[in-house]
C-alpha cells in the first residue's frame, strides 16, 4: 500500500488557489484512474484504488494546511506505513510555473504544510514539488499562494495535471524517472522533426512518404533553366 497526499485548504473559496495544487493533483489521479468515491476519514478525504500493480490511498487533509501532518500521521498508523511509502504533492515557490521535481527528504523551506508533516512523521517522505513561481518578494508570498491561478495559467496547469496523472502508476511503483518522463511528454512534447513538418510528411503534397511510385507512368519533365541547374549543383 502507498499513500499519496495532496496538500491544500478545504472549502470552495480555496479550491482554485495556487496553494491547492496538491488537491488538484490527487483529484485528477482519482478521476483518471477510476478510484473509489471520496469519503471522510483520518481528518481528511480518502479515496482508494490501484495504480499499476500497487494499491494506493489518496488523501486530502481537511485540517487546513498548517495541520496537515495530523491527518497524514493518522492515515499512516491505520495503513501501517512508514514515511518511505508516502508521497506528498505540494506547491513549490522555487520552481517556475509548470515545472515539476521529485525529491525525498530535506527541509520544508517555510511551507506550512510540509512543516506540519515534519513535526508528525519526520522528513523521510517523498515529495512531488509542483512549480507555481514566486511573486518576487517574500512580503507578497501569502497573498500570492492564497489567490487563484490566472486564466493565462490554465493551459499549462491542465497539461501538468494530466502529466502527473499519466505518470502516477510509475511513481507508485517507485520509478521516479519514468514518472518525470510522463510529465514531460505532456508539458514539453517532442517535436516531430526539426523542420516542423509532421512525422511522415511527404515532399509531394497529398502523398504519404511511404507510398511507392511503382506502377506510375513516368511524366515528361519540362526543360530546366540554367538557374535551376546551378541550384541543383550546390544544393
Amino acid at each position: 500500500m502507498k499513500l499519496f497526499v495532496g496538500l491544500g485548504n478545504p472549502g470552495q473559496k480555496y479550491a482554485m488557489n495556487r496553494h491547492n495544487v496538491g488537491f488538484m493533483a490527487v483529484d485528477r489521479i482519482a478521476e483518471d484512474h477510476g478510484f473509489a468515491p471520496w469519503r471522510s476519514k483520518f481528518q481528511g478525504a480518502v479515496s482508494e484504488g490501484r495504480l499499476g500493480s500497487e494499491r494506493v490511498a489518496l488523501l486530502k487533509p481537511m485540517t487546513f494546511m498548517n495541520l496537515s501532518g495530523q491527518a497524514v500521521g493518522e492515515a499512516m498508523r491505520f495503513y501501517k506505513l512508514d514515511p518511505s511509502s508516502v508521497t506528498v504533492f505540494h506547491d513549490e515557490l522555487d520552481l517556475a510555473p509548470g515545472k515539476c521535481r521529485v525529491k525525498t527528504g530535506g527541509g520544508h523551506a517555510g511551507h506550512n504544510g510540509l512543516r506540519s508533516l515534519h513535526q508528525h512523521i519526520g522528513e523521510a517522505y517523498q515529495r512531488v514539488r509542483i512549480g507555481i513561481g514566486h511573486p518576487g518578494h517574500k512580503d507578497r508570498v501569502a497573498g500570492y499562494v492564497l489567490s487563484d491561478f490566472a486564466k493565462a495559467d490554465q493551459d499549462w496547469l491542465d497539461d501538468l495535471l494530466r502529466g502527473l496523472s499519466d505518470g502516477a502508476p510509475a511513481l507508485a511503483e517507485g520509478d521516479a524517472a519514468r514518472f518525470m518522463n510522463a510529465v514531460a511528454l505532456r508539458t514539453a512534447p517532442p517535436r516531430s522533426s526539426t523542420s516542423g513538418k509532421p512525422a511522415g510528411a511527404s515532399p509531394v503534397a497529398g502523398r504519404p512518404a511511404s507510398e511507392p511510385d511503382a506502377g506510375r507512368e513516368a511524366e515528361p519533365h519540362a526543360p530546366r533553366s540554367v538557374l535551376q541547374r546551378l541550384l541543383d549543383r550546390f544544393s
